[in-house]
């Protein structure tokens, strides 16, 4: 029903006038004050932490990194996140609802079908608020990739246009889901989208950024081993002689053979211009000699005998700088179809719909150059990126990718696919015909998201959350194993790095922890608890030596305070 404005009073009306005079005047806009979410409503009176799940860690090498599964609303996981890994993430990943109103997108509870008049706004709504969060938390040269359908992929353009830029699109990628479709409207669809964008204009560090399809060569060719220049790889050889229009004296000219020999172009024993030259001039031919790049074979159909040849090293140019042998990879996919997917869940014993296939995030994860990345995906699903990384390190490049997922549990989607799929891909499982898989390996944290209630005591509240937020804390730090537990303190430590958290506003138990600090030898941190929002007071501090100091609670607090209003 449309609001009657005569009756409204003319200081609302001004506001509202000022409300649409300052609406942009090209992009996206929707409905928001219609979509409201549940997670808003039970943010009213809470902040969200995390709290390990007891019984879940899984462990097969400690120095390896800790992958990470958050159970819980994603906004409330970013949320955290959004203290933990602020600009740490180098790519993110995720498979959001499509929205097509087929019960695939729910909200609030209900599902979105096709005749609410607020489907695209709840489903930008909820998109919007969590791509503001994820955008934090990208390194400046970090990635996104979002998979989505045709139902939405106009209005996510214009949505990433407006919240990453759109000078910083990089592509969409076209990813053949299948073969054919029998349900087709006079057209087959057989396409999905994945738009990819960076956190920042980089458009000359791209190529830092995003790896070469060392595949679009035919790595055959190279076949041969320098045992002299190992470093430059192997190679192919290509004659050094050519013919044809662009002739020039100066390159038609008589190279010494190994037998001491002359012999000019196209095996000629003498002069003349036949239309044959050298591609190399007689300066450039002498480097070639002193480098190694020319080799000397012996022809039986050239008058002179021998036949010259260059060399082609894989990781080397002709003018001896190293380089990568390679493309850019293409925005299209085609080797890999949707069903592949079911059949490898089918294969592990967990039930799901539609997970997407390993190999496709592979392919995803392996455009990016760097192998030590932390990969977050937020609409986790299934565990299909934490299994691809996995399988990427283990089988692929022994690297040390790491994971944090992201998923709630409705229908049991958490404790009864995604994390007994990663348990059986690091530990192993069996197919249902008997056959052994043999386990990936890799270490895993489980967290639920929970929640600290606010009170009207600020102090009460910073208190609360100091000791609620340890697990944060670990996350934080990537440190996990607990040495030492007391009332007022606890130590962990991992691969050289420890971290040390001082509850109590009173001094009494520092000393002791001094003392256990000096003990351990490492990068040193201490997570000390203070109401002053200015933070230490550093004079308590003048003798401890190699211990970065960080406040707490104030630096979550700050965090929530732009994400909530409380």
């Amino acid at each position: 029903m449309a609001k009657d404005y005569s009756k409204i009073e003319k200081n609302d009306l001004l506001k509202i006038i000022e409300k649409l005079e300052s609406r942009k005047k090209y992009g996206i806009v929707w409905d928001e004050e219609k979509t409201k979410e549940q997670f808003e409503k039970e943010s009213e009176n809470a902040l969200p932490v995390l709290r390990e799940v007891k019984g879940k860690e899984i462990k097969t090498d400690i120095k390896k990194p800790t992958n990470i599964l958050i159970e819980g609303d994603n906004y409330h996981a970013l949320s955290v996140l959004n203290y933990t890994h602020q600009r740490k993430i180098d790519v993110i990943y995720i498979d959001p609802p499509y929205n097509t109103g087929n019960k695939d997108f729910k909200y609030n509870d209900d599902y979105v079908d096709k005749e609410d008049a607020y489907r695209h706004s709840k489903w930008l709504s909820f998109m919007s608020k969590r791509l503001r969060l994820a955008k934090n938390l990208l390194k400046d040269d970090g990635v996104i990739f979002i998979s989505i359908d045709d139902n939405e992929i106009a209005q996510l353009k214009l949505l990433c246009d407006e919240i990453f830029g759109e000078q910083n699109f990089v592509s969409p990628i076209i990813w053949r889901r299948k073969t054919g479709a029998s349900d087709a409207k006079g057209i087959a669809t057989i396409t999905e989208y994945i738009l990819v964008y960076c956190k920042n204009n980089l458009v000359e560090r791209w190529r830092d950024i995003f790896s070469q399809n060392y595949d679009s060569y035919n790595i055959e060719r190279y076949k041969y081993k320098d045992e002299f220049f190992k470093e430059r790889g192997a190679y192919y050889i290509d004659n050094l002689d050519r013919g044809g229009l662009r002739y020039s004296d100066s390159l038609n000219y008589a190279i010494k053979t190994p037998n001491g020999k002359m012999t000019f172009p196209n095996g000629r024993t003498k002069f003349k211009n036949d239309g044959w030259t050298w591609k190399w001039g007689k300066e450039k031919i002498k480097w070639a000699e002193e480098n190694g790049y020319l080799e000397f074979r012996k022809s039986k159909t050239k008058a002179s005998g021998w036949s010259v040849c260059y060399k082609n090293y894989m990781f080397a140019d002709n003018e001896g700088n190293a380089i990568e042998r390679g493309a850019p990879f293409k925005n299209l996919i085609t080797e890999v179809i949707n069903s592949s997917g079911t059949k490898e869940l089918k294969e592990m014993g967990i039930n799901f719909s539609n997970p997407k296939p390993t190999a496709l995030i592979q392919m995803i994860i392996e455009m990016i150059r760097s192998k030590s990345i932390i990969c977050l995906d937020f609409f986790a699903g299934s565990g299909t990126t934490g299994h691809a990384i996995l399988k990427l390190n283990k089988q692929k490049d022994g690297s040390n990718r790491q994971f944090i997922l992201c998923t709630n549990n409705e229908e049991n989607i958490c404790i009864d696919a995604c994390y007994p799929r990663i348990q059986k891909a690091i530990k192993g499982y069996k197919i249902p015909k008997g056959e052994g898989i043999e386990g990936l390996g890799g270490n895993l944290k489980y967290f639920k998201t929970s929640f600290v209630k606010k009170s009207i005591s600020r102090d009460d509240l910073k208190i609360r959350i100091t000791r609620e937020c340890t697990e944060m804390l670990c996350l934080r730090e990537g440190i996990f194993e607990e040495k030492r537990k007391e009332q007022d303190y606890r130590i962990f430590e991992q691969n050289g790095h420890i971290m040390a958290i001082y509850y109590a506003l009173e001094h009494e138990g520092l000393s002791e922890l001094k003392r256990n600090l000096d003990n351990m030898v490492g990068e040193k941190t201490l997570y000390c608890f203070t109401l002053d929002p200015l933070g230490l007071d550093k004079e308590d501090f003048a003798n401890w030596k190699n211990v970065k100091l960080e406040p707490i609670p104030q630096k979550i607090l700050d965090i929530y305070e732009q994400i909530y209003e409380y």
